[in-house]
């Protein structure tokens, strides 16, 4: 989310990527004990650009599909945000006024006493989006009229366009205390975001022991810090959550939790595909339910299926029929296929049994067979060290075939420390893969270890001369 200009700041992963997946699927009652979990190990821990935690990170997250609302509604009622109608009455009341060094009114209390403003520190928030958004234009000391004139003759992208400048206006406010609430402000990028995962809304009391925990372990408070934090948190969440209402973001649901508004769930999915996060909507991957298991895993091999696809194509199939249709693919598929279904039979429970042993009589899949029906704690041949090493090819093959070499160095220093990795990599020459050659070869030209690229060198003059 947005925030101080930065990105890539939304969550941490781990947990909170089985938390998103379970959203649309859980009942009520078990959403909220999750996420009183997982909104604070997950969301608070990379919330900041500036912490030092080594799990925070840019890796994109696949948020459950939404349904927007249709442009032209959504419009009218940005005309009707508190905020925006009253950053007009600002902007109006300013005319041609002279302003500070800094670009702001002299007499600030004098603007919000005239405007009526219940709160006037929002006086500045208003400030930000009438001059940002064009409502005002400050030129010489001089603040005048700006060529932005709202009105609901404006075309409905354009009021959008507008209403996505200003949210992003009262994000980025909040390293400078746009709620009132320090630990609020913190957590209020991932926050927002798990709130536009849980649609339905979330309680105060959810909402407070997911911040209390997010604050925990993403900033190692004292046990005396937290329990004060505690008897506070409650009426400063409520504080903020009225002021992300006045903004037009948060709205109450009909039992009376804090939700996004329709105009909050269009921004913020705004906000995160931004960042490269898979925010559909229903429109964007019903399409995908339809289609051959066949299509499916090509679509993901070329990169035009986002992850949220897997999941509808998943929910229209039981586990047996969709392994089976799967498994039929990367049967007669190269790596990138192998892979890509590999990765989609992860999701899949023991359900799916009967097709995955089927596929133990084939050459180029019974070793990620039974490693899945291992990990399930299921009867299955037992892997060797060769085959180990063949599916650390077969990985790095499929990553290649699908255009993430560079992803593949990644992952595949994950695999092994130092010399292990070393001699990983002289064991690579002596499986029977179609694709070690290939492998070694990028290993040998891109690793960035310099003794895994030269032992990758050697190795393919191995495997070449076998």
């Amino acid at each position: 989310m947005a925030k101080s200009g930065n990105t890539g700041n939304v969550f941490d992963l781990g947990e909170l990527r089985r938390l998103v997946d379970e959203l649309g699927t859980a009942p009520q009652e078990a959403r909220a004990a999750v996420l009183g979990e997982a909104v604070a190990e997950d969301a608070g821990s990379a919330g900041d650009a500036d912490c030092d935690c080594p799990s925070c990170g840019a890796e994109a997250l696949s948020f459950p599909p939404v349904e927007l609302a249709p442009d032209a509604e959504l419009a009218r009622a940005v005309l009707a945000v508190p905020l925006v109608r009253d950053a007009q009455r600002l902007a109006a009341w300013t005319g041609t006024r002279q302003v500070t060094p800094e670009c702001l009114l002299p007499d600030p209390f004098l603007a919000a006493a005239e405007l009526g403003l219940p709160d006037p520190a929002r006086l500045h928030l208003l400030w930000v989006v009438a001059v940002n958004t064009g409502m005002l234009r400050i030129s010489r000391g001089t603040a005048a009229p700006g060529p932005l004139v709202l009105s609901g003759d404006l075309p409905a992208r354009a009021l959008l366009e507008f209403w996505d400048g200003v949210v992003m206006d009262v994000l980025d406010r909040a390293d400078e205390s746009l709620t009132g609430s320090a630990v609020v402000d913190e957590h209020l990028a991932e926050m927002l975001a798990t709130m536009y995962a849980m649609s339905d809304g979330l309680s105060p009391a959810t909402l407070v022991k997911g911040i209390l925990q997010s604050h925990e372990v993403a900033c190692e408070a004292r046990p005396a810090q937290m329990r004060q934090l505690a008897a506070s948190l409650p009426a400063e969440l409520g504080a903020a959550l009225d002021l992300l209402g006045y903004c037009g973001l948060v709205e109450r649901s009909p039992v009376g939790w804090p939700r996004l508004t329709p105009l909050g769930v269009w921004a913020v999915r705004q906000d995160l595909m931004r960042e490269g996060h898979d925010a559909p909507t229903g429109a964007e991957v019903a399409v995908f339910a339809d289609l051959g298991a066949g299509e499916l895993v090509e679509a993901i091999v070329k990169g035009s299926a986002a992850p949220s696809a897997v999941t509808v194509w998943l929910e229209s199939r039981t586990p047996e029929a969709a392994a089976r249709e799967l498994l039929g693919v990367a049967a007669s598929g190269a790596a990138g296929q192998r892979g890509v279904v590999s990765t989609i039979l992860e999701e899949l429970g023991p359900e799916a049994e009967a097709p995955v042993r089927e596929a133990l009589a084939e050459p180029s899949l019974w070793r990620y067979a039974a490693s899945w029906l291992h990990i399930r704690d299921l009867p299955a041949p037992t892997l060797t060290p060769a085959d180990s090493t063949w599916i650390a090819v077969d990985t790095l093959a499929s990553l290649i075939h699908q255009g993430r070499a560079p992803e593949g160095m990644g992952e595949f220093a994950a695999l092994e420390p130092g010399e292990d990795l070393v001699r990983l990599v002289e064991e690579m020459a002596l499986v029977e893969h179609p694709d070690a050659i290939v492998v070694l070869d990028m290993l040998g030209a891109h690793h960035a270890d310099a003794a895994v690229a030269k032992a990758a060198r050697k190795a393919v003059m191995k495997a070449r001369s076998r």
